[in-house]
């Protein structure tokens, strides 16, 4: 039982240090979104209007574009086809603004393109809604299993898998980001809705953005690399 319980501390420290730095991914998120949001485009456009604008472009009709409740909360949902911005996003007209609503609409270019790595994640949602409610208790029994010596290793191979999903669709939202960043950047672009000094901080703002996914991706990798590791020393006792 001590083993088991060390195994817990010790897992709880790893969640821990992983935790701080997605927290700090986050606060740098929240600043880079203040600086830009209170730096307006020339152009004057709202992100409501840029999104319309990019879906216009790119020939989608059965896309709709609504106002959600919150701060950065925006996000595409490729069930209902909407493109949801939060209130700041939706209505103002800064930088950050014509940003995100690129960023947005981009991930609806990947649905109407069929982007393999869109229809992977999606299809991987249900699987990781079920992990995500059990994994914490399938592991709490794996470690008092093996700190008992009662040689249920199979549940620590369950606890594997559970967080192995996790890590995966982390890993599957990396690439997704990516190509919505880079899709609403080279539009803002094109376009010349956020050129020069505008397109830097757009830029410069989505990446913040996407260092948040880079942390929980490795949050993810690293919780599975210890389990396995626990596993293993385990099995060679």
């Amino acid at each position: 039982m001590i083993g088991g319980n060390m195994d817990m501390y010790i897992f709880m420290a790893i969640g821990g240090l992983m935790s701080m730095i997605g927290a700090m991914m986050s606060s740098r998120l929240q600043k880079k979104a203040q600086i830009y949001g209170n730096i307006p485009i020339r152009s004057g456009l709202t992100g409501a209007q840029v999104a319309q604008r990019m879906l216009e472009h790119y020939g989608i009709h059965d896309v709709s574009i609504v106002q959600g409740q919150g701060f950065l909360t925006d996000h595409y949902n490729p069930l209902k086809k909407v493109v949801s911005l939060s209130p700041p996003i939706y209505g103002g007209n800064s930088i950050l603004s014509a940003a995100v609503a690129a960023h947005e609409v981009g991930h609806a270019i990947q649905h109407d393109t069929a982007y393999p790595f869109l229809q992977m994640r999606s299809a991987l949602v249900p699987v990781v809604q079920f992990s995500s409610r059990i994994q914490q208790y399938v592991l709490m029994g794996a470690f008092m299993a093996m700190g008992m010596g009662s040689g249920m290793s199979w549940v620590m191979l369950v606890a594997i898998g559970l967080f192995a999903v996790t890590a995966l669709f982390s890993l599957m939202t990396l690439p997704v980001e990516f190509d919505a960043t880079r899709r609403g950047l080279e539009w803002l672009d094109a376009s010349g809705i956020s050129q020069g000094e505008e397109y830097e901080g757009a830029k410069d703002a989505l990446k913040a953005a996407a260092m948040t996914y880079v942390a929980a991706a490795l949050s993810a990798l690293v919780m599975v690399f210890y389990l396995i590791l626990r596993y293993a020393s385990k099995g060679r006792r």
